[in-house]
């Protein structure tokens, strides 16, 4: 058994190759002096026992060598003692196989004893040197080749003193099969876990089925052994042999678990899958997520590392022993690779079945973080864009001073210059302070105030094109002044007043503002003006840039409760009313009088 694994494996050294052989020509060895002394070739049976006993001794220094050395997982490094040791058993069982020999060839009997005893006083010497050389290996371990070499001794002075005709046969098969515990030592130092798969779960198995059995037998006994046997006896024999069957289930089942949990301490799949889920659950990039994956399935395996890579081509549809594809839906496509597993363990059906299962997991996780992520990046882009078309829309209103009010305000101030030079530079004064504060770029919202003062300045310039046809009134209470509203939104519906009412009437008219707080706690902004009538303008509000603008930002600010109308009251008066919900510069509802904006 330990021969063909070591073949199996690719990454078997050379140490478990020799020992498998060696454990192999000393049983072979063995059979073959029986055969030859069955068949009377005589003269060769002392030369074939050499070799077998020379290769049982070689077999021992094979075990101290790589307990020396330690696992291939793990070395016994920074002490000279393991070469020391090594070298020792080498050469005690290199002495005593050539003592062997040297039977062999003065006709002596073999196995000769003297080499037996130099063997077994060679390992009693180092075996304590040995123990305390590898005091920080598991004490399992340490039992397992400890027990073996313990075995072996006893066994070659069995051979040396008490090998005979008269011993029974139970003492003759222990003590000829002494390389069995050393096989077993190799196993479990480099195959631990291919040996609890192997042996010991069906040896376990096999021990507890024997121990039910024989507890039943001890039951019901002294009933069935009764003569005659009666049929309730018969019945009862029966019965136990139906629950032995429908108990060997159960009893295979506490076997293995006992070996995985107990023996291997092998990670519950249940379990370690409930660790990986609640670890993705928690990671937020791919990288982290695949790394958390990676780390809890090295502890899990016993593996010496479990790494991830990205897949470049075609995604494999199945798993293999080195590597399982994560299924994504989009690229990039990654894999799991699953590196070396310590103790000659090997991927079961079960571990594959759980590393699909774990990759699955792992690929549904990429999947709702890359559309997580692709839905933020877009509603993030739906806000930059609408953001981006806001500020354009105030931008472009910014622009859209009326050329008319700006040629006609010039026009002005060229004819005060020569009338009234002093009014002149006041009117001058305030179309710059109203292009300046028109042009400025302080944000997308102002203050009720703030909007006041920009009208005040708009409507003076218009007064002195107007004189005395053109009337003002600007109402602001003060509990309502620092309410935030968008910026120029009231100062398009005075322009049209002046543009469409005043100008259009020969005695010219009057433009009232007013602010208050509707029966819904709304801001209602009134822009009244007598003159012209609203039918000889209708065209001009509906198609007005302006007015469109101001209906779409409301939209976009305030959504329906956001509403501006243009209606002819029962005094016969244009009106323009804006609402809007009380809220602060960013947007938030509030009381009236709480809603202030830094200027």
């Amino acid at each position: 058994m330990l021969l063909i694994m070591a073949l199996r494996d690719a990454s078997s050294d050379w140490l478990t190759v020799g020992a498998a052989g060696l454990g192999l020509t000393w049983n072979v060895g063995e059979l073959a002096g029986h055969g030859l002394s069955a068949m009377g070739w005589l003269a060769a049976e002392p030369w074939t026992a050499a070799l077998a006993f020379t290769a049982l001794g070689f077999l021992a220094a094979v075990v101290i060598h790589s307990v020396a050395r330690g696992t291939r997982d793990e070395a016994v490094a920074g002490s000279v003692w393991p070469t020391v040791l090594t070298t020792l058993a080498y050469a005690g069982a290199g002495l005593s196989g050539a003592l062997q020999v040297v039977a062999a060839l003065r006709g002596a009997p073999v196995p000769d004893s003297v080499a037996l005893l130099l063997l077994t006083f060679v390992l009693i010497a180092l075996a304590p040197v040995l123990l305390v050389a590898t005091r920080r290996q598991p004490n399992g371990r340490r039992a397992m080749w400890m027990t073996a070499l313990t075995v072996f001794a006893i066994s070659a002075l069995h051979v040396t003193n008490f090998h005979g005709p008269r011993e029974s046969w139970a003492t003759e098969l222990l003590g000829h099969h002494s390389s069995i515990p050393l096989a077993f030592a190799i196993l479990y130092q480099d195959y631990r876990f291919a040996l609890a798969d192997l042996f010991l779960k069906q040896a376990l198995t096999l021990m507890l089925a024997v121990a039910v059995v024989f507890g039943f037998w001890s039951l019901a006994g002294p009933t069935l052994t009764r003569t005659p046997a009666s049929p309730g006896a018969i019945g009862l024999l029966l019965g136990l042999w139906v629950v032995s069957t429908y108990l060997f289930p159960t009893i295979r089942r506490t076997a293995n678990v006992f070996i995985d949990r107990v023996v291997l301490r092998r990670a519950d799949d249940r379990r370690t899958l409930d660790e990986v889920s609640a670890a993705l659950r928690d990671a937020t990039t791919e990288d982290d997520l695949l790394g958390r994956a990676c780390r809890a399935l090295g502890p899990a395996l016993s593996a010496i590392g479990v790494t991830w890579e990205q897949r470049h081509g075609d995604v494999p549809t199945r798993s293999d022993r080195a590597s399982v594809a994560v299924p994504t839906v989009e690229a990039p496509h990654y894999q799991l690779r699953v590196g070396r597993l310590a103790g000659g363990r090997r991927l079961l059906s079960d571990d594959l079945a759980m590393l699909d299962r774990i990759a699955a997991a792992v690929g549904r996780r990429i999947d709702t973080l890359r559309i997580t992520r692709e839905r933020y990046d877009r509603a993030l882009r739906e806000r930059e864009i609408q953001g981006l078309a806001t500020q354009a829309e105030l931008k472009a209103l910014r622009a859209q001073i009326n050329p008319h009010f700006l040629f006609n305000a010039l026009t002005t101030i060229g004819y005060l210059i020569q009338e009234s030079p002093g009014r002149a530079v006041a009117t001058l004064m305030k179309l710059t302070a109203l292009l300046r504060s028109v042009l400025r770029a302080e944000g997308e919202f102002t203050t009720l105030r703030r909007e006041a003062e920009l009208i005040g300045c708009y409507l003076d310039i218009e007064r002195e094109r107007f004189e005395e046809r053109l009337d003002v009134a600007v109402t602001i209470p003060d509990a309502l002044a620092d309410i935030a509203i968008p910026t120029l939104v009231v100062q398009p519906l005075v322009e049209n007043a002046i543009k469409h009412g005043i100008a259009g009437s020969r005695s010219g008219g009057r433009v009232t503002v007013e602010a208050r707080l509707d029966d819904e706690r709304r801001l209602c902004v009134c822009v009244r003006n007598t003159g012209a009538p609203l039918n000889s303008h209708l065209n001009a509000v509906g198609g007005g840039v302006g007015l469109r603008n101001i209906e779409q930002r409301l939209a976009c600010y305030y959504g329906a409760a956001g509403t501006v109308t243009l209606v002819t009251t029962k005094e016969g008066e244009t009106m323009a009313e804006l609402r809007v919900p009380v809220t602060d510069a960013i947007g938030r509802v509030v009381a009236p009088g709480k809603a202030g904006v830094r200027a």
